[in-house]
């Protein structure tokens, strides 16, 4: 069994991916690589996996606002919508001006704009009440983490839309086309998708993986110092999780993963597949509060409800 966490960027050059390997000993860990040719990735890691199970996790989204999937006519779910695209659609091309926003190209804007109701603009272009429709259950904050970012909206620190294309076109889409990855909670259970020879592939939040692991972050996360503080309990979860770190990831752990601020890219690789294999173990629940919705998806391992569902 092999599982594997990719940390994901519109900008090739901030993928990282940690693996690990579980063997009658334990889990096997190593240190974070650079994700490379995504064309290649889920063939990389079958092969390093043998004939065993994958499970990849990705900090994007994996899933359609509800509002919005209630608008799509002849899908069943969101596997089967992703599978009737192709890279070349209008629906892969963020739209520049709100004029060009659809139900087919839903993501907007490409680039900066100025002035107020933007947001607003672009929920009433694709027929949604209010901004709030703009979000899925998962991306909403809990009580114990932050909200995520809004799937079509590609602007501000907190933006995921443009990350989510990236991996639904490059990496997802041709999977499901050549029946190589199941698609977590869409197609089961996370145990139940962990077959000899499947990849399974589910969304994660490294914000929510600190807390399902009892991990906290003192300081930002850019921050070296921040990292490295961590190092004691990270090696706590290690021992906890049955999980061995490599040397080269030792050294990174108690470096707090080195100097540059960009090193948190590499930090959330490891961090997620941490989350990962706390699930495959079964400390966190591998299933959704809502095994109905067939559209939205939710975040590998967590069982807080959103705050505004309480």
């Amino acid at each position: 069994m092999l599982a594997a966490h990719a940390d994901w960027s519109v900008d090739p050059q901030k993928r990282w991916i940690s693996v690990a390997i579980k063997s009658v000993h334990g889990w096997d860990v190593d240190a974070p690589v650079p994700v490379g040719d995504v064309g290649t990735l889920t063939d990389r890691l079958m092969a390093t996996a043998g004939n065993g199970a994958v499970a990849l996790g990705i900090d994007c989204p994996i899933g359609l606002p509800a509002a919005y999937a209630l608008q799509l006519q002849g899908f069943s779910d969101f596997p089967a919508f992703l599978r009737c695209l192709t890279p070349d659609m209008a629906f892969f091309s963020v739209a520049r001006t709100i004029d060009e926003v659809s139900l087919a190209r839903p993501f907007y804007p490409a680039g900066s704009v100025s002035g107020a109701g933007h947001k607003l603009a672009l929920a009433q272009a694709l027929n949604l009440p209010d901004t709030a429709n703009l979000s899925r259950p998962a991306d909403l904050r809990t009580a114990n983490r932050p909200a995520g970012g809004q799937l079509f909206w590609t602007l501000g620190a907190n933006q995921c839309g443009k990350a989510g294309l990236a991996a639904w076109r490059d990496l997802i889409l041709p999977g499901l086309t050549k029946g190589q990855i199941k698609l977590w909670p869409f197609d089961g259970a996370l145990q139940k998708l962990m077959r000899p020879g499947q990849l399974a592939v589910a969304e994660t939040y490294p914000a929510e993986v600190l807390r399902q692991l009892g991990l906290k972050l003192h300081g930002s996360k850019q921050s070296q110092i921040s990292r490295a503080a961590m190092a004691q309990d990270i090696v706590s979860v290690l021992r906890h999780l049955d999980a061995k770190p490599s040397k080269d990831l030792r050294l990174q752990i108690e470096a707090g993963f080195g100097p540059k601020k960009s090193a948190e890219d590499p930090f959330d690789s490891f961090i997620g597949v941490l989350g990962v294999i706390n699930v495959l173990n079964g400390n966190r629940s591998d299933t959704t509060p809502f095994p109905a919705d067939k559209w939205q998806g939710w975040v590998l391992g967590q069982t807080d409800l959103p705050a505004s569902a309480k």
